[in-house]
């Protein structure tokens, strides 16, 4: 049985606009993907949310994105890898100050949005990712998908001297190649509780998947990733933290 950290994508209200439970989740996760201000968040939500992960004992991972607020984060943008380096270096340096004014410290990397699908398709992108990463700390884990072969993002990871985190996730499908099903894609997000929490089960107990295609994917994961948007998937991950228990996880 694998011992899978629970991560959420947290902190991303932006001034009067609030969006995510973040108060009503935190206590049920391991680890905090906070936004760092590029698809979401501004200074006060960051520095609001890393006290009330702090609070809570949670790990605070940088939740760095492309520049497009408009957009959430979700559109690919045709960026250099020096400018997606330098783009993670500006935000992982701003939640670090806020980290610091509680004492705290960023602890892992998780890319977001379109850029965590591209890193996962254009090496290119990948190294400049962990690039940067390495630059600032090489003591930082990059959070990033477990697909059906995790070799070459490994070998990236190995070049640069980077422990990767591979992170799976309850609420969603997935194709044969162990991506994401588009969210455009009919059945791509999982809303119905019990199938959430049976998926982080099968997850956990390190058993296959079945993919879009209805073919057997063995996924190796360190991390699971949840959400808290609304009512409901608040409720799915205290389901799946009491079935964690159930199974002899903390």
């Amino acid at each position: 049985m694998n011992s899978l950290l629970l991560n959420c994508d947290i902190g991303e209200s932006f001034g009067a606009w609030t969006m995510g439970l973040d108060a009503e989740v935190m206590p049920y996760i391991d680890c905090a993907n906070i936004a760092c201000g590029f698809h979401a968040s501004d200074p006060s939500t960051m520095r609001k949310t890393v006290a009330l992960a702090v609070e809570h004992g949670v790990r605070i991972g940088a939740h760095p994105a492309y520049p497009d607020l408009v957009g959430f984060g979700r559109r690919s943008m045709d960026c250099t890898p020096q400018e997606v380096e330098d783009l993670l270096l500006y935000q992982i340096g701003a939640l670090e100050a806020m980290c610091r004014s509680h004492g705290s410290q960023v602890s892992y990397v998780k890319p977001h949005g379109a850029l965590y699908q591209d890193m996962m398709r254009k090496p290119q992108i990948l190294r400049a990712v962990m690039r940067a990463v390495a630059s600032y700390d090489t003591r930082l884990p990059v959070m990033l998908m477990s697909t059906r072969d995790n070799s070459q993002a490994q070998a990236i990871g190995d070049e640069f001297g980077i422990a990767l985190w591979f992170e799976a996730f309850a609420d969603r499908a997935y194709d044969a190649a162990g991506f994401l099903v588009a969210r455009s894609q009919p059945g791509a997000v999982h809303h119905d509780s019990e199938v959430i929490v049976n998926q982080a089960i099968t997850l956990a107990k390190g058993d296959a998947l079945i993919a879009s295609d209805g073919s057997v994917l063995p996924l190796h994961a360190h991390t699971l990733c949840v959400h808290g948007d609304n009512a409901s998937s608040v409720a799915a991950v205290r389901h799946i933290r009491s079935a964690f228990a159930a199974l002899g996880q903390a």
